[in-house]
């Protein structure tokens, strides 16, 4: 199995149409390339978070998306200041009929930001691959940002994993812009290393506050980040 990691520009694709219009981008949550009952052969429904600078970009991005002709269905699902989550259907893109022609997969979500587009595709072989790659230099413009081989045994240990390195994401998301920034200033600064690259002191004059609540604000974030971690390793362990 190689897998592949494409930057592409697509000029038959409605989002990227609107993310040249608008400062807006678009993250697949999920997708779908077969034919259902309300669908026909050659199309793909996706659930999409859009992002933007501010409300109103957001808005003026999904007036462009609407209105490209490439475009056969979009829903609303929820909005919410400068995020939306939305359903579309679009027309199948000449670059994706080219990966389907070489019997290519998705592999991983896409990114759509600025013009281009971030794609993860897989093939089987080595030769499906170099063939799809030639087909998509007729029609696209695009530059191969990775290549990886993926043998059975790393693709199994992924997807053992996954449960593992999302408990490590929450950990993250738990904490506050505060904690993360001070925890992120402690690691930039040495405060962890040994001897010390910087001081409590120092790190509460880079903040503006005491030395008592950096020192929360570390033992906070810590708590959080090392709780998940250990929750990670067990996960791991089972």
């Amino acid at each position: 199995m190689i897998d592949l990691t494409l930057d592409m520009e697509q000029y038959d694709c409605p989002f990227i149409a609107a993310t040249e219009a608008q400062p807006v981008s678009f993250s697949a949550v999920n997708w779908e390339f077969e034919s259902g009952r309300d669908r026909h052969e050659g199309q793909l429904e996706t659930r999409m978070l859009v992002e933007g600078d501010d409300r109103g970009a957001v808005e003026a991005g999904l007036d462009v998306l609407r209105s490209h002709d490439g475009l056969r269905e979009c829903g609303l699902i929820s909005k919410q200041d400068d995020v939306a989550h939305i359903r579309t259907v679009i027309d199948e893109t000449a670059a994706m009929r080219t990966i389907r022609d070489h019997d290519g997969y998705i592999t991983g979500p896409f990114h759509i930001e600025a013009g281009s587009e971030l794609w993860h595709v897989g093939f089987d072989h080595e030769s499906t691959a170099e063939g799809a790659l030639a087909g998509l230099e007729r029609d696209n413009e695009f530059e191969v940002v990775a290549r990886d081989p993926v043998n059975e045994a790393e693709v199994t240990g992924f997807v053992e994993n996954v449960g593992a390195a999302m408990t490590l994401i929450q950990g993250c998301q738990d904490l506050t812009d505060t904690e993360r920034e001070t925890l992120e200033a402690a690691v930039e600064r040495g405060y962890f290393r040994s001897p010390r690259g910087a001081t409590l002191g120092d790190l509460a004059e880079e903040f503006g506050v005491s030395k008592p609540a950096v020192s929360k604000r570390l033992r906070r974030g810590q708590e959080k980040a090392v709780g998940r971690m250990v929750e990670a390793l067990e996960e791991l362990d089972d």
